[in-house]
């Protein structure tokens, strides 16, 4: 992999880790459709820390917030502070894709290089962005949010470790189907991405490190990681501002046409 593809794909995981398309999908897609060689999973995983840089840095204020609030309730055990419980909520979240990601890596694994399945479940996305508008009713917010929330929207994550279905399209949208607000369900999506990119990140390190030569990979990863956390930022910017007034079917069309071409290379390959 040159300079220059790492960056494209840092850009294209930074693009679309946070705005609904499959982050993960674009990086299997992306590089089978341009004939590059595939990235491979510690790419995968070093650009989505460049994102989870992106996430920390845009939302460090509300992190600082969540845990300061959860020490006090630590301390005095005392939970009636609504951002107290919220980080236990977060954490809940995160149980599903951490328990199902490790039981079931090397299936998941075995997708990234499958194009094929890729497109077929970003139709899946497409599906669920779809629905969601149309049944979500929107009028929750956070401090509205109780452990069930949690665990289902944390299936909802867990479900996106396929490469295809985005983690932060299927978490919105069982926001939506629960009743949560648009930028209510992006927030706590982006909130929930958080330790489990983080989980992520650390058990794949030893990949780098495992892997023949390492050291001549450090320009690519470093390239690739930048971009994807300068661009990263600028789309939950872009996103958190979008859901107050947008709609995600625009999206869904997005994934539909990505879908559809994807099977359509396939075909004729």
């Amino acid at each position: 992999m040159s300079i220059i593809q790492a960056i494209i794909l840092g850009i294209v995981q930074g693009a679309t880790e946070f705005i609904p398309v499959s982050s993960s999908g674009h990086l299997v897609l992306v590089p089978w459709l341009l004939g590059w060689d595939s990235p491979g999973l510690v790419f995968d995983t070093v650009v989505h820390w460049g994102t989870l840089v992106a996430v920390l840095a845009y939302f460090w204020r509300d992190w600082w917030i969540l845990i300061t609030a959860w020490f006090r309730g630590l301390v005095r055990w005392d939970w009636s502070d609504h951002n107290a419980r919220l980080l236990w909520l977060i954490l809940l979240g995160t149980i599903p894709a951490a328990v199902i990601g490790y039981l079931l890596e090397d299936f998941f694994e075995s997708l990234f290089g499958a194009p094929v399945w890729v497109s077929i479940f970003l139709l899946v996305t497409a599906g669920l962005l779809t629905v969601s508008e149309w049944l979500g009713w929107r009028t929750r917010r956070l401090a509205d949010l109780h452990w069930p929330d949690a665990l289902i929207v944390g299936l909802g994550q867990a479900a996106a470790i396929a490469p295809g279905i985005s983690r932060s399209g299927a978490t919105i949208s069982v926001g939506l189907l629960r009743g949560f607000r648009r930028e209510e369900a992006a927030r706590f999506s982006f909130l929930l991405a958080t330790p489990i990119i983080l989980g992520a990140g650390l058990f794949k390190l030893m990949d780098l490190f495992s892997a023949p030569d390492p050291l001549a990979q450090i320009p690519m990863l470093v390239a690739g990681f930048v971009a994807a956390a300068v661009c990263g930022y600028l789309c939950i910017w872009f996103l958190l501002r979008y859901l107050q007034r947008g709609k995600l079917y625009p999206f869904a069309i997005y994934c539909t046409c990505l879908g559809l071409f994807g099977l359509l290379v396939a075909l004729l390959r």
